[in-house]
C-alpha cells in the first residue's frame, strides 16, 4: 500500500495570528516547504457526523486574493461534490451560485 503524508507547519506572531504558512508533501515533486496565504482543512468525523475544520490566512493575505480563493473553493468544492455523489442539478445550482458570488465581489472569472 502507498502512503503519503501532508505536512502544514503556521508560524504564529506573539498574538497566535499566522504570519507564514507552509506546506509540504511526501508524494510531491518538490521536496522544500511551499508557501502559501491561505488555506481550508475539512475532515469528517464519521463517528460525530459531522465535519471538522481548520481556516487559516495569513495576516498579509489581500482581501482581493481572499475573495478569490473563496470562490476557487467553491467551485472546487463542486467539482468534487460531482464526482462523489453524481447529483448534477445541485451542483448547477452551486455554479449559479458560484457565478453570482463572483459578480457580487466583482471577481473577474475570464468568461
Amino acid at each position: 500500500m502507498k502512503k503519503a503524508e501532508i505536512k502544514v507547519t503556521v508560524e504564529l506572531d506573539e498574538k497566535n495570528v499566522p504570519e507564514a504558512i507552509l506546506w509540504e508533501s511526501t508524494d510531491s515533486e518538490t521536496k522544500e516547504s511551499v508557501p502559501t496565504k491561505a488555506m481550508i482543512l475539512a475532515l469528517w468525523d464519521h463517528n460525530y457526523k459531522n465535519a471538522m475544520r481548520i481556516d487559516l490566512w495569513t495576516k498579509d493575505m489581500p482581501v482581493d486574493e481572499m475573495k478569490r480563493f473563496f470562490y476557487e473553493t467553491l467551485q472546487t468544492m463542486g467539482d468534487s461534490f460531482l464526482r462523489a455523489t453524481g447529483e448534477q442539478n445541485i451542483v448547477e445550482d452551486l455554479r449559479d451560485y458560484c457565478a453570482h458570488f463572483a459578480d457580487k465581489m466583482g471577481i473577474d472569472t475570464g468568461k
